[in-house]
C-alpha cells in the first residue's frame, strides 16, 4: 500500500503537466487559427424585403430598363407611319448627333429639341398615339429591355412591392412599357391636350433631375410609402436628386458621372452592358414631349391609375 502511495504521488505531477500542455496547445491552435482565417463579413439582409408594403422601387427608363432612348424608337415608328417628312427626321438626326458629341444638355438645345417633337403629335388624337405605341412597342421597345434590369424590377415584385418607371419619356409611352413589363405604373412627361387632342403644349415642366425627385416625394407621400425603405435605380448623373432620396439606391449602367458619385457613397453598381462603353442611343430623356414637374407629375399618374 505503502509503494501504491508512492507511485500515485510520483504520478500526478505528471498528469497535471500533460493536462496544462493540453490546454495550452488547445487555445494557442484556436488563436492561430482566428489570426490566419479570413474576417467573416456580415451576410447580406435580404433585400427587396418580402412582405414590406411601405417599400417600392422607381426605375429610370433610357439605358436603365431599355436600351436607347424610348422617344428615339417612338419617334422611328411615327416616321414610318408618315408622321412627319425626310427634312423633320433629318433635324433629330442632327439634334441627336449634338447630344452625343457635345454631352451635355444646353437649355437652349433642350427647347428646340421638345419643340420639335411637340410638333410632331400637336393635332393627333391621344387614343390615337396610345394604339400606335402599343405597336411601336412591339417593333422597337420589346427587345431592347434589359434582362437583368427586368430581373430587378420583378425581384421587387416578386416581394410583393409595387415598382413604378420615373421618366421623361412621353407618358403613354411609359404607361405602355409599365404595362407591358407588368409594373405598378409610370410617372413620364406630360403634354396638353384638349378633347383628347394634343394641343403642342407642355403641362408644367420636363421631368427630369431634381423633379423626378419631388415626383417620387410626391407619390411615396400619397401611396403610404417610406423612402428610406424604398429603391431607385438609375444610370444617369441627371437622377443622382431622385437616387439620393431612397434608403437603397442602385446605378444601373452607370455614366462616369452616376460611377463615380456611387463609388464615393457606396453605392451599388449593376452593369448589363457588354464592356464599359455606355452607349447612348436616342435623344435624351429630357427632350420628352413635356413633362408634369413635382408633385403635380405624382397626382397626374395617381388619377390615371385610379381611374
Amino acid at each position: 500500500m505503502a509503494a501504491l502511495g508512492w507511485f500515485t504521488r510520483r504520478r500526478q505531477p505528471a498528469t497535471e503537466r500533460s493536462v496544462l500542455a493540453g490546454e495550452a496547445s488547445a487555445e494557442a491552435a484556436r488563436k492561430s487559427s482566428a489570426e490566419t482565417a479570413p474576417p467573416q463579413t456580415a451576410a447580406e439582409p435580404e433585400f427587396p424585403v418580402v412582405g414590406d408594403e411601405q417599400a417600392a422601387a422607381f426605375f429610370d427608363l433610357d439605358n436603365t430598363v431599355m436600351q436607347g432612348a424610348a422617344l428615339f424608337h417612338f419617334g422611328r415608328g411615327l416616321y414610318k407611319r408618315h408622321f412627319f417628312r425626310k427634312r423633320e427626321l433629318a433635324r433629330f438626326a442632327w439634334q441627336q448627333t449634338w447630344f452625343r458629341m457635345a454631352g451635355v444638355e444646353d437649355p437652349a438645345h433642350m427647347e428646340d429639341v421638345r419643340s420639335s417633337a411637340l410638333s410632331i403629335v400637336k393635332g393627333h388624337r391621344v387614343a390615337e398615339l396610345m394604339s400606335i405605341g402599343e405597336e411601336i412597342y412591339d417593333e422597337y421597345m420589346a427587345d431592347r429591355i434589359w434582362p437583368g434590369t427586368r430581373a430587378l424590377a420583378q425581384a421587387h415584385l416578386d416581394a410583393g412591392q409595387r415598382v413604378w418607371l420615373v421618366t421623361a419619356a412621353p407618358v403613354e409611352t411609359a404607361t405602355i412599357i409599365a404595362r407591358r413589363l407588368g409594373l405598378t405604373g409610370a410617372l413620364g412627361t406630360v403634354a396638353e391636350s384638349v378633347g383628347g387632342v394634343y394641343t403642342g403644349k407642355l403641362v408644367g415642366e420636363p421631368l427630369h433631375g431634381p423633379a423626378k425627385a419631388e415626383a417620387v416625394r410626391a407619390l411615396a407621400a400619397a401611396e403610404g410609402l417610406d423612402l428610406n425603405r424604398c429603391a431607385a435605380y438609375s444610370d444617369s448623373s441627371n437622377d443622382i436628386p431622385m437616387l439620393s432620396i431612397v434608403g437603397h439606391p442602385y446605378a444601373v449602367n452607370p455614366d462616369s458621372g452616376l460611377r463615380k458619385h456611387a463609388r464615393e457613397r457606396g453605392w451599388r453598381l449593376r452593369d448589363y452592358r457588354t464592356g464599359r462603353k455606355a452607349a447612348r442611343i436616342g435623344i435624351p430623356a429630357a427632350a420628352g414631349v413635356g413633362a408634369v414637374a413635382g408633385g403635380t407629375a405624382a397626382a397626374v399618374a395617381l388619377h390615371r391609375r385610379r381611374r
